[in-house]
């Protein structure tokens, strides 16, 4: 039975597993701020049903069987469509579609989903940048790299935030940084230091200072390479 339950553990381990690797049930406690104990018992539900929605190896952790990876992808779909109608026709920022979609994300059909991607034009991109599936649960790849491993003189465009935490995006807004926005680094301080990075396409515009772990997060494309949201 897909329950919201259900779809938040699914949904949690296809992140983690994004990653890289299996996911090991203490992380996934501690992500969904969980016992250990009740996460052992839901994946040895998940486990159990037939198609099962996990694999799970004794002292391996947990991976998503394909059922459940569509599963998982279809709630993303969900979910960045979501942020994505906040955003452009409720006029919701950045850093508050999140919250506002993840309480939604269960209680949609399949078929108002399919209605917003259309009303949307299905867009490619949610509001942080984040790829959204198709209906068939593809998902486009990137090759993005981070701000924080550009050279220094190499201008780029902002394509991605991987973190959807409020602060921070509210932080970059007031720092004129948003997706699409063209930075160039123009100096990173040693022993990771904070990057200097003029934001804007012309020599003029202000010089910023970012924290490193700030940077990792902000994902960036050559500027031929941008895409259309």
């Amino acid at each position: 039975m897909q329950t919201e339950a259900v779809e938040k553990y699914l949904k949690t381990i296809y992140e983690i597993q994004q990653q890289g690797g299996r996911v090991k049930t203490t992380t996934l406690a501690q992500t969904l701020g969980v016992t250990a104990g009740s996460v052992t018992d839901m994946i040895k539900r998940l486990a159990s049903l037939r198609p099962k929605l996990v694999s799970h190896e004794l002292h391996k952790g947990v991976a998503l069987t394909p059922r459940g990876k569509k599963i998982a992808l279809n709630v993303i779909r969900r979910h960045r469509l979501l942020e994505t109608f906040l955003n452009r026709v409720l006029g919701f920022s950045w850093d508050e579609v999140h919250e506002e979609a993840k309480n939604l994300e269960h209680h949609i059909s399949d078929r108002l989903t399919d209605a917003i991607a259309e009303y949307l034009n299905h867009p490619r991109y949610d509001p942080h940048g984040d790829p959204i599936p198709e209906k068939d649960g593809k998902i486009k790849p990137d090759n993005y790299r981070s701000l924080a491993a550009t050279p220094v003189g190499e201008s780029v465009r902002i394509a991605r935030v991987q973190h959807n935490d409020a602060e921070l995006l509210r932080y970059l807004d007031q720092l004129d940084i948003r997706l699409e926005t063209i930075v160039t680094v123009v100096e990173k301080a040693p022993f990771e230091g904070p990057l200097s990075i003029r934001v804007g396409a012309v020599r003029q515009a202000p010089v910023r200072s970012l924290g490193l772990n700030v940077a990792d997060e902000i994902m960036v494309e050559p500027i031929s390479n941008a895409h259309s949201l």
